[in-house]
C-alpha cells in the first residue's frame, strides 16, 4: 500500500511538471496567451540594452496597473517618468565609471606591447604595411577601407561593403584625423583610439558605450585631389 502511495504521487508531480510545460508552451498556447508572450518578447527585446536589474513581478504589476482597469496604479505617470529617468541616468553613471577603468587598464597594457607606438596626444598605432609617399593634410580627403571594433572585439563598423569610403579629415574625430596623416597610400595601420580623441563619456547610444578605445584597420587607398573631389561630385 506504501509503494502504490508512492508510485501515486510521483505520478501526479510528473504530470503537474507537464502540465507547466504544457501551460508554458507559449507557440502553440491560445492566442491570447501567444499574443501576450511575443509582446513580452518585442519589449524585452528593446530593454535588453537597458542597463536596469529588474524586478519582474513588479514589471509585470506596472503593465497591468496601465492595462486593467480594475487595477489602481500605485504612482502618477509623472512619478513613474521621473524614477524610470533617475534610474537610467544613475545606470548609466555606473557603466561609465566601469568603462572609464576598463579603458585605462587596456590602453596601459596595450602600450606595453613593443608593436606598439604612441603619439603624444595618446593615440596607439601599429603598422601592419608599410608606404612611401605623399601623406593626408588636415584639411585632405581620403578613400580607405576599414573596420572599425572596441575592445571586448564587438564589430561596430565597417566599409567591407564599399569600394572605399571618402574621408574629410575635418569632419571625423580627432583620433582618426591624426591616424590617417601618419600614413601614406598603400599602407596598413591599426589605430587603438582613446575614449578622450573619440566620442568621450557620452559615446554613441546604442552603438559606443561610454569611454570606449576604438580600434580601427586602416587601409589608405589614396589622397583624394581637389580636382578628383570636384569631378565625383557631378
Amino acid at each position: 500500500m506504501k509503494k502504490t502511495l508512492i508510485i501515486i504521487c510521483l505520478f501526479l508531480a510528473v504530470m503537474t511538471l507537464h502540465a507547466r510545460a504544457i501551460q508554458e508552451d507559449y507557440r502553440h498556447a491560445e492566442d491570447k496567451a501567444r499574443t501576450s508572450y511575443a509582446f513580452g518578447m518585442i519589449i524585452g527585446s528593446n530593454l535588453a540594452t537597458t542597463p536596469i536589474d529588474f524586478d519582474y513581478d513588479a514589471f509585470l504589476a506596472g503593465v497591468r496597473a496601465m492595462n486593467d482597469p480594475t487595477v489602481e496604479p500605485q504612482m502618477s505617470e509623472q512619478e513613474a517618468m521621473e524614477i524610470v529617468e533617475t534610474a537610467l541616468h544613475n545606470a548609466m553613471e555606473r557603466v561609465a565609471d566601469q568603462n572609464q577603468v576598463l579603458e585605462a587598464e587596456y590602453l596601459e597594457a596595450n602600450r606595453q606591447r613593443p608593436e606598439i607606438r604612441v603619439t603624444q596626444s595618446g593615440l596607439q598605432y601599429e603598422i601592419i604595411e608599410d608606404s612611401t609617399g605623399d601623406k593626408p593634410l588636415n584639411n585632405s580627403v581620403v578613400r580607405v577601407n576599414y573596420t572599425g571594433y572596441l575592445i571586448d572585439g564587438s564589430l561596430f563598423d565597417s566599409s567591407v561593403e564599399e569600394e572605399g569610403a571618402l574621408i574629410p579629415l575635418e569632419l571625423v574625430i580627432s583620433g582618426w584625423t591624426e591616424g590617417l596623416m601618419l600614413m601614406s597610400p598603400g599602407s596598413i595601420y591599426r589605430f587603438y583610439i582613446p575614449s578622450r580623441l573619440a566620442y568621450g563619456r557620452e559615446g554613441i547610444q546604442g552603438i559606443i558605450p561610454p569611454y570606449s578605445t576604438l580600434i580601427f584597420s586602416v587601409e589608405l587607398l589614396e589622397i583624394i585631389s581637389e580636382e578628383s573631389l570636384q569631378g565625383s561630385l557631378f
